[in-house]
């Protein structure tokens, strides 16, 4: 248990980590991809600037992209009693504002996690290869453990079903 967990009280039910490989193959590929573009923008540039330009626009935006996920992946995200936050205590989703968990083979979500559905619209935030909050959805995963995943959704299923019968 953390010092935040005794000193709010509140036990963590699961987490959500980054695994080291696939974080680092993650940011590498991004960052990878943005130093190709950049160079190949620079030098052999296309006949035409607007060409060049898109180039190298698109290769800042992914060097950007990679130290985005660079930093996200450092966090983990926590299921506890009052819902899901990551470790730096920002709140993700309450659970009393969770309406369904989705992680079926055909839904719309991060590779290796699940989706939930929440019964009113939050703001949007985005941390790259973690979770993403997108109106009334929430993704959690990318480049986390499958296991790790499965594990919160079940959790968060069986949550959602005790409090549908009271």
């Amino acid at each position: 248990m953390r010092e935040n967990d005794m000193a709010d009280g509140e036990t963590v039910l699961a987490t959500v980590r980054a695994s080291a490989m696939r974080r680092g193959l993650g940011v590498t590929m991004l960052a990878v991809l943005g130093l190709l573009l950049v160079y190949t923008g620079i030098a052999r540039p296309p006949a035409q600037f607007a060409w060049q330009a898109f180039l190298i626009v698109m290769g800042i935006i992914a060097l950007w992209g990679a130290e985005r996920m660079r930093r996200a992946t450092r966090a983990t995200v926590e299921l506890t009693e009052a819902g899901l936050r990551t470790s730096d205590g920002e709140e993700i989703a309450a659970m009393d504002n969770i309406a369904s968990v989705d992680r079926g083979a055909f839904a719309f979500k991060p590779s290796n996690g699940f989706i939930l559905r929440l019964k009113r619209r939050a703001p949007g935030r985005w941390q790259p290869g973690l979770w993403w909050r997108m109106g009334p959805r929430v993704g959690i995963g990318g480049v986390t453990p499958g296991a790790q995943g499965k594990v919160m959704a079940d959790i968060i299923a069986a949550k959602l079903a005790e409090r549908d019968a009271r």
